[in-house]
């Protein structure tokens, strides 16, 4: 550790990712922990007793959005913030966003352990829904805190059963009272394992993001005719599984074209009502994801998504059309706090990897409305959302320690 450095516990930060990764275990050693559920619920109490044993105010917005807070000497001043999310995929990793988070809360103990006070308010937050895997789409609720969307549609947004964001919220008690957004940062850091395996296949501890991919997705709706799977004549179905699967076979079909420039398009998600064997369904959703590093190739793709619907609506002989669409993936990093992370890499003699965000990131949403900053740390071989997602304390800790002494600095500015 190098001279003057932020003491970072390590096995208290270890030990505190492996409580976590005790709350909603997945069949296959990892998480099933999607937003709001009763699992999502337990983890949320936990981090709350931590702060709360630590002596952190929490504040907790009418999003469910968490707050934990160190006080500064001079308090009314703008916190820097730390965060990322508490939530997992289905099937998903005992790391993703919560590196982010519990790193945070690391940092505010490391300080009480050392006795160092900052000047402004640091404080660490566990945005709600980062995912998107229950409740479409992703980073909704850092999206509302910056403006991006209205609370009221984020409220109403609903999952596969019905139950929307709202009584999802109440039924594991997060509906907080305090207003989604409308207040100022100072800037905010957020640090999270890479999902990609640059860092990985190279050795690197950190990285620093640079630029993003421009993503886009959709709700595609279908819709046919109820019928019965026996007599109905093969030229009189109105299949939506045949027009949903049409159109995944397009998405893809489109992805293959634009994968010579780092393309990929993808369907993550179909649905179909009634789904049932004897019975033709009448309604299939798909959700739809794509994204390319030039901006001008995820329009492209977009246009030829878009043109290809009808045709694949008349080769089917169902209705086909766009519901929701969502834009995410164009936000400018502060060079300011890059700067100030590479001088902390440098001092705590950390290498460092410039690279691209492939994924999206609850980040994107706050360099909206304020100075923000996106570091990653490496997973085993890139795997992510996934459950044989892994990794160490020592692939892990030094992009810690250089968060800490940026977080510092910029707090103490």
């Amino acid at each position: 550790m190098a001279r003057n450095a932020i003491a970072i516990d390590g096995e208290r930060f270890w030990s505190t990712l492996m409580a976590s990764a005790e709350i909603g275990k997945g069949p296959r050693g990892g998480l099933a922990r999607l937003t709001l559920s009763p699992a999502d619920g337990e983890v949320r109490d936990l981090f709350a007793k931590w702060c709360a044993d630590a002596g952190y105010g929490l504040t907790i917005d009418r999003l469910g959005n968490m707050f934990a807070r160190r006080a500064g000497t001079e308090d009314t001043l703008p916190p820097v913030v730390i965060g990322s999310h508490l939530d997992t995929q289905a099937a998903g990793g005992r790391f993703d966003g919560i590196t982010g988070v519990l790193s945070g809360l690391e940092i505010l103990r490391a300080l009480d352990d050392q006795g160092i006070e900052t000047r402004r308010p640091i404080e660490v937050v566990n945005w709600t829904n980062e995912e998107g895997g229950r409740f479409p789409p992703p980073m909704l609720c850092s999206g509302v805190f910056a403006g991006v969307h209205a609370l009221d549609w984020a409220l109403e947004r609903t999952d596969e059963d019905g139950t929307t964001v709202a009584e999802a919220l109440s039924a594991i008690g997060y509906a907080g009272d305090a207003p989604v957004g409308g207040r100022e940062f100072d800037s905010y850091f957020e640090i999270h394992i890479e999902q990609g395996p640059a860092l990985w296949e190279a050795g690197i501890k950190l990285g620093l993001v640079t630029g993003t991919y421009l993503a886009r997705g959709m709700r595609i709706e279908v819709e046919g005719v109820n019928a019965h799977s026996g007599p109905t004549p093969m030229d009189r179905r109105r299949n939506a599984i045949v027009g949903a699967s049409t159109v995944a076979l397009e998405v893809d079909r489109i992805g293959l074209k634009y994968a010579d420039r780092d393309a990929k398009s993808t369907v993550a998600r179909l649905e179909a009502w009634p789904n049932k064997p004897g019975i033709i369904s009448d309604r299939a959703t798909l959700f739809v994801d794509f994204r390319a590093p030039d901006p001008a190739v995820t329009d492209a793709m977009e246009q030829e998504i878009r043109a290809t619907l009808l045709d694949c609506a008349t080769r089917s002989r169902t209705d086909i059309s766009v519901g929701d669409a969502w834009t995410f993936g164009t936000p400018v990093f502060d060079t300011d706090l890059q700067d100030l992370v590479r001088r902390a890499a440098g001092d705590q003699g950390v290498e460092l990897m410039e690279l691209r965000s492939q994924a999206g990131h609850d980040a994107y949403n706050i360099a909206r409305i304020a100075p923000s900053v996106l570091l990653f740390t490496p997973c085993d071989e890139g795997i992510s959302h996934n459950e044989a997602e892994n990794s160490s304390l020592e692939d892990q800790l030094p992009g810690i320690q250089v968060l800490a002494e940026a977080v510092v600095a910029r707090a103490n500015r």
